[in-house]
């Protein structure tokens, strides 16, 4: 038996053979053409001729489908652009008047624009004086699919991808929430608009391919982002992309993650804002919206599901399903895995496909330094998990030790009770159960009080290193926005952008944005409030560290006191913390000589300031080609002073000099 494929040009040519046979009959006197075999001859070892499916799914006539035949035999077969130029003195191109005339069942309303045959642009009407006399012509992407193939229209690449195979075995809350969508009518073009609202792009898209693949239909994405602004453009690709979902038995999606969904104005956004509303309001086919956020709701009704990371206990199967016996030899990582990052089940597939490539058996030794299993798989899903924060925060590289940090014992045990909490925070809340009894508060976070350079941000870098983790500092230039509104947003990204990998957040000098709440006395104070009461709730919910650091404790809101759960006054060093300081600022491979360290803890400056005096002498030791001396200290001193608009006092520098003579 012959190939569909075979099978169905077979049936193409047939159907193409009885048009042509039309055509023959109608020359005076009748042309002699070759005969092909019936279309009823033809036998398909499934499904059924091309031809057909598309006749079915738009609705043709027996005149549009003659038609559209006669348009294609036009690409197949010269016969029949002898036929036409016989028929139409000279014109090889079929026209409206020749298929009026001579095809069966002829009927006028073939020829109006809302016919199938013109508003799912089959057919293409080249330039003509009349209507009944303009040239006829297939479209391309119809005449590939009428010949079996699926080749996507040129117009739509780069707009429309298709999703693929469902690749994953969902976690059961996403199972149901596709079960959920199937049944909601994707195949009910009259019935409402679903959306997918959340922050993994991935995970919607996983959902919403089962959704359509339990309903044996495909799924067509459409990029918002690369719709068209103006209106006639607009019109065509929305056509192309119905049609195309037509085409292929398909669901269309409509990818609106990288676009924001409230932007008013006369702006780019607010006119492609403006688009895709319409697309939603007008499409003719099954849609699903894949957003961030909710998308307002105009006349066409919306069904709108939230899809939430998988629960703890579901992100540990996974973990255990996808990396199957590899796991049994993990003693229990996996469970800290889960307590740090919240991963979605395609990060967990990919995750697990990056570790086992790398760790693999192979006939070569191990290297002397090839990490261990954990550490990898630790480093790999911190890695997958890189909150992308773009401008709103800078990653820092933690390279400081408990050891340099000098502060008073009592602080020092309070930092590390602090790293305790985020490191234990699982068994804490899951396997002994205060989680159960209720969500809020559960977020750690604390408040880092003092002058600058007495080690705030150094302490963040400790913990963060301590941890393994990736520590952010937020860039409030960028977070906080005059617009009323906006702050909320950007705090919303951070935070959401930082729940995947537990990343600890340093707002560094925060206090401009967790200052006092202020008395109401017109629309900006009480927005400024809005986003003080965002902030709190946020940091309660907030699964990883939130760090706040400020040089004025007093400025900070009562309320973020209240919440926060560690509050760590950094105090300016002493004589004897800044002596330890000195002693440790100057790297091993640094050449010193004769430095006094009791008389540099002398200059009342903090660990911030020592450190810029050290790296300053250092330079001018380096221009000088000799160890760092005293001498250097001082002109560093005194630049740092300058800079600090402070007099450097005899008593600060009492003896430098006499020991520079000596």
């Amino acid at each position: 038996m012959a190939s569909w494929h075979e099978a169905n040009q077979q049936y193409l040519l047939a159907a193409i053979g009885q048009v042509q046979h039309q055509l023959a009959q109608a020359c005076d006197p009748p042309a002699d053409v070759a005969t092909f075999s019936r279309t009823s001859e033809v036998t398909f070892p499934e499904g059924e001729a091309a031809i057909e499916t598309l006749c079915r799914r738009f609705k043709l006539s027996t005149f549009e489908r003659a038609l559209l035949l006669l348009c294609t035999g036009m690409e197949l077969s010269r016969t029949l652009a002898d036929l036409c130029a016989q028929l139409q003195q000279g014109a090889q191109h079929p026209t409206l008047g020749l298929a009026l005339s001579l095809l069966p069942e002829a009927h006028w309303s073939a020829l109006l624009p809302e016919s199938p045959l013109r508003y799912w642009k089959l057919i293409e009407l080249q330039p003509g004086a009349e209507l009944t006399q303009c040239p006829l012509r297939i479209d391309e992407r119809i005449l590939h699919y009428l010949m079996g193939m699926t080749s996507l229209d040129d117009r739509l690449r780069g707009i429309m991808t298709a999703s693929g195979t469902a690749s994953l075995i969902l976690p059961e809350s996403h199972q149901q929430m596709a079960q959920q969508v199937m049944l909601t009518g994707l195949q009910d073009t009259a019935g409402p608009v679903v959306q997918l609202c959340g922050e993994d792009s991935a995970t919607k898209l996983e959902i919403a391919t089962a959704a359509a693949h339990s309903l044996n239909l495909d799924l067509r994405i459409i990029a918002a982002e690369t719709l068209p602004t103006e209106l006639s453009q607009m019109k065509l690709l929305q056509c192309l992309c119905e049609r195309e979902a037509l085409l292929s038995g398909a669901v269309l999606g409509l990818n609106c993650d990288r676009i924001p969904s409230t932007i008013t104005g006369d702006g780019y956004f607010a006119q492609l804002n403006l688009m895709v509303d319409r697309l939603i309001e007008t499409c003719r086919q099954p849609l699903l919206i894949l957003s961030r956020d909710r998308r307002p709701q105009q006349q066409r009704p919306l069904l709108t599901y939230d899809i939430y990371p998988p629960t703890a206990d579901e992100q540990r199967q996974l973990w255990h399903s996808t990396l199957g016996e590899t796991a049994v030899h993990l003693n229990g990582h996996i469970d800290r895995l889960v307590s740090y990052f919240n991963l979605s089940a395609p990060t967990i597939q990919a995750t697990c496909a990056k570790v086992q490539r790398l760790h693999s058996p192979s006939p070569t030794p191990p290297l002397p330094h090839s990490p261990t299993l954990p550490k990898l798989l630790w480093d790999t899903c911190l890695s997958q998990a890189r909150p992308r924060l773009g401008d709103l925060a800078q990653r820092i590289e933690t390279f400081a030790t408990w050891d340099d940090l000098i502060l008073p014992e009592k602080e020092k045990q309070v930092l590390q009770t602090l790293t305790a909490h985020v490191r234990q925070r699982s068994k804490v809340y899951e396997e002994w159960g205060f989680s159960g009894r209720s969500r809020r508060g559960l977020g750690i976070s604390a408040l880092f009080a003092g002058q600058s350079g007495t080690g705030k941000t150094m302490a963040a870098e400790i913990i963060a290193k301590e941890l393994h983790l990736d520590l952010y500092r937020i860039d409030l230039s960028s977070v906080v926005s005059k617009y009323i509104g906006e702050t909320e947003k950007n705090l919303r990204r951070v935070f959401d952008a930082a729940e995947t990998g537990g990343a600890i957040l340093l707002f560094d000098e925060a206090d401009a944005l967790f200052g006092k709440r202020s008395d109401v006395s017109d629309s900006h104070d009480r927005y400024a409030n809005m986003e003080v009461a965002y902030l709190l709730q946020r940091i309660e919910a907030y699964r990883g560290l939130a760090i706040l650091t400020t040089n004025l404790k007093d400025s900070v809101d009562q309320a973020f006191l209240r919440r926060i759960r560690f509050v760590i006054q950094f105090p300016f060093p002493d004589a004897k913390q800044r002596e330890d300081i000195w002693q440790r600022i100057f790297p091993s491979k640094t050449p010193t000589k004769d430095l006094h360290y009791r008389r540099l803890a002398k200059l009342s400056v903090a660990g911030g300031n020592i450190r810029n005096i050290a790296l300053n002498a250092a330079f001018l030791a380096a221009d000088e080609d000799t160890p760092i001396e005293m001498k250097h200290i001082l002109l560093a001193a005194q630049s740092e002073y300058i800079k600090l608009e402070r007099p450097l006092t005899d008593s600060e520098v009492k003896g430098w000099v006499a020991i520079e003579q000596t």
